[in-house]
């Protein structure tokens, strides 16, 4: 069985040391460089400055310690929960800790990136190592201030204690700290000696949130600075003939209009003249291609469902012998549309392109990619490109995409000039990247009361799921286990949108599993349970989840959610799924209200391993479960002539405060390294509604939204 746990490290691969100048230790520390199977010697940090680096320790003489968070920050937590990593080895009370944004570092980092539940996983050893290696360079430097062996010392609180009682703080001996060499091998804490990891700490950037403070993307500004707002074209297939920018550039405010490939910067000191001038601009419109509608696809996508052109991902024993032999063959089809990401904060970002060099600061998930990509489109040298992090106001995919970047560093350059471009939300819904429309047909086959065999397929506008995915449950389940996929190519953007691809397969097989048990007439829960007892010993070692954690999720859920017991009038509904290297299981309560169904409650249960903020977990369990019940209810979009329908929140449809259900939380306690939480607990709670609505009204949901598909108050299969 194949285990998603943290490999081990080496602990030379990522420390580095200094002296600072005015007095005090720097540690710096390669996250991901260990990642590597043979790690690069370390670079020298004596010949650096902190501009240099993206995550390090630095510990004044007062004993207060900086710890400078490397990963971008789309509040899933990171920049709180992986410096408690290092403060829990560094032995320093968390009150003593201040938490700085580190910048983009492409010599010393391989992942700086916020995607795939990823960051936290990734630190969780090399973090570690980092503050106890800092902890044990502090001991040594004591210990020979003493003349004492250093394994008589001990540490605590940012204090250093010898046999005798004689206590030293780490701001006393930070300049010896920084002349020693740096030790290999250093022990890490016990579990059991945890004081930091496990405990509840603030997002270390909330009082900044709620008091407004600049700390965003839309925050950012600098002296001289323009800011420019994009005329796009209208739809995706049509480019730019000409443009008249003689009204826009009448509007006070407005310096310029710049024509970029097929789209205009209207250049202005202020965003609302930019905007303005963008209203005022005069476009000519040509088609280069078909204005694709949602009609269309939805066409095109059955007909690759019903064609025979598909890859084949995983192919397991003999589908067609199964289904040949079977005595009853079940099968399903489940249909999304696409959607946008609607982050709070639209896309926007800083770029400042001059002969030397090229600035960029702002909101992004993929700095090292965008810059790479921005140093591409300028013909630069990727030494001359440097990219600062602010925080996002959420991301969900859409900041992996650094199109908006790109866009500031041309006009940049254009215009010879530091510029802002600014989206407003209906560029940013306009001129997305989103979600693909995908349809899923599953196919069972029934033996004797048992399923034989399973095939699913997938057609999906523009891209398929990951190779990743196919070896999630039920994979290794089934003997005869089949997944093809194909795809139609648009030229409608589409990518990663919160747990891609698993966001809606979650709703599909979990719904077709409910509905296997109801024509076989089993208990849904058993049927899952006898599922993941044939995957027990295998040593098929593509199989990524454990059928025990499973299990176990599943077995806790039924318990905490009190299955099969619930209230009067109260109608359940069960989803359990394995994806982002974490397991969890849901239950969804649902009532009838005026007939109408009503989500009140998910019980949430989550096997993520050991949880570093229990705080900051909840929030993005909590999270993840609202954004998977809205969106399975309401998202909805949709396109005609190559545009989108909708373009703002007055006819695109989110969940609302007062329709949110109260999410209960619970954790499996264990000693396994930590695992994703960003995006795990969305998946299931589309299945848990759907089945939790069959059991009210008695009738199956097969597409999202669920509430467009509601005829009056039932809803429609």
């Amino acid at each position: 069985m194949k285990q998603m746990i943290s490999p081990s490290f080496s602990r030379r691969s990522f420390i580095k040391t200094s002296a600072l100048a005015g007095g005090g230790i720097l540690i710096g520390f390669n996250l991901f460089q260990a990642c590597k199977p043979e790690a690069a010697p370390p670079v020298d940090i004596t010949q650096l400055n902190f501009n240099d680096f993206n995550a390090f320790i630095k510990i004044a003489d007062n004993g207060m310690v900086t710890i400078f968070s490397p990963n971008p920050e789309i509040g899933q937590g990171v920049k709180t929960s992986m410096p408690m990593l290092i403060a829990e080895e560094l032995d320093v009370s968390w009150d003593n800790v201040h938490v700085v944004q580190g910048a983009l570092d492409t010599k010393n980092f391989t992942r700086q990136v916020a995607g795939g539940s990823q960051s936290l996983r990734q630190g969780w050893e090399p973090l570690r190592q980092t503050g106890a290696t800092a902890r044990q360079m502090l001991i040594n430097a004591a210990a020979a201030k003493w003349g004492v062996d250093p394994s008589t010392c001990k540490t605590e609180n940012g204090v250093i204690i010898n046999a005798n009682g004689d206590k030293l703080g780490y701001g006393e001996v930070v300049k010896e700290a920084a002349a020693l060499e740096v030790p290999e091998n250093v022990a890490l804490k016990e579990i059991k000696d945890f004081k930091i990891i496990g405990t509840d700490a603030s997002n270390v950037d909330i009082d900044k949130i709620i008091t407004g403070k600049p700390l965003y993307g839309l925050d950012y500004k600098e002296e001289g600075m323009l800011y420019a707002v994009v005329l796009r074209p209208p739809s995706f297939g049509k480019k730019l003939e000409s443009f008249d920018a003689t009204a826009a550039k009448s509007i006070t405010g407005v310096q310029d209009a710049i024509r970029f490939g097929d789209k205009v910067a209207v250049l202005a000191s202020n965003t609302w003249a930019a905007m303005k001038g963008k209203k005022a601009l005069q476009a000519t419109w040509i088609s280069d291609s078909e204005l694709e509608s949602t009609e269309k696809h939805d066409k095109i996508l059955t007909g690759l469902l019903d064609g025979k052109e598909f890859n084949t991902l995983r192919a397991d024993g003999d589908v067609k012998k199964a289904f040949a032999e079977a005595d009853q063959v079940i099968e399903r089809t489940y249909e999304s549309p696409f959607l946008p990401h609607n982050c709070m904060e639209p896309m926007n970002f800083f770029a400042d392109v001059t002969a030397d060099k090229v600035r960029l600061v702002g909101p992004i998930q993929t700095p090292a990619g965008t810059g790479r990509r921005v140093a591409e489109l300028l013909e630069r040298d990727p030494e001359q490109v440097t990219v600062d992090m602010t925080r996002m106001g959420g991301g969900f995919g859409r900041r992996l995409y650094g199109d908006f970047a790109l866009e500031a560093a041309e006009i940049s350059k254009l215009a010879q000039k530091p510029i802002k471009v600014v989206y407003s939300r209906e560029d940013d819904m306009a001129a997305g990247i989103y979600r693909p429309s995908i349809k899923y047909r599953i196919k069972a086959s029934v033996k004797d009361g048992n399923i034989t065999g399973y095939h699913l397929k997938e057609a999906s506008v523009n891209s398929n799921m990951y190779g990743l995915i196919p070896n999630f449950f039920p994979a290794g389940a089934i003997e005869n286990y089949q997944v093809d996929v194909a795809s139609y190519d648009s030229n409608i953007t589409t990518g990663a949108w919160r747990a891609p691809y698993t966001n809606f397969l979650s709703f599909a097989e979990q719904s077709f599993f409910d509905e296997i048990a109801e024509i076989l007439e089993v208990d849904r829960i058993k049927l899952r349970l006898d599922l993941l007892q044939k995957v027990k010993g295998t040593t098929d070692d593509r199989i990524q989840y454990s059928p025990e954690r499973l299990e176990n999720v599943i077995k806790v859920a039924v318990d905490k959610s009190g299955w099969g017991n619930a209230k009067e009038g109260v109608y359940q509904g069960f989803s359990a799924y394995y994806c982002h290297n974490t397991h969890v299981a849901e239950v969804a309560d649902v009532v009838l209200e005026n007939d109408i169904p009503v989500v009140k409650k998910v019980t949430c249960i989550v096997d993520c391993g050991i949880v570093v903020n229990p705080l900051g977990a909840k929030n993005q369990i909590e999270g993840g479960v609202i954004d998977g019940v809205g969106h399975a209810m309401y998202g909805d979009f949709a396109f005609k002539d190559g545009a989108p329908v909708d373009t703002n929140f007055n006819t695109y449809r989110l969940i609302r405060i007062n329709e949110t259900p109260v999410v209960e939380t619970h954790f499996i306690e264990n000693d396994i390294a930590p695992t994703g939480l960003g995006e795990p607990t969305l998946p299931p709670a589309g299945a848990a509604v759907a089945n939790a609505i069959k059991a009210a009204k008695g009738i199956r949901l097969y597409k999202q939204p669920f509430i467009k598909h509601m005829k009056g108050n039932a809803p429609l299969g």
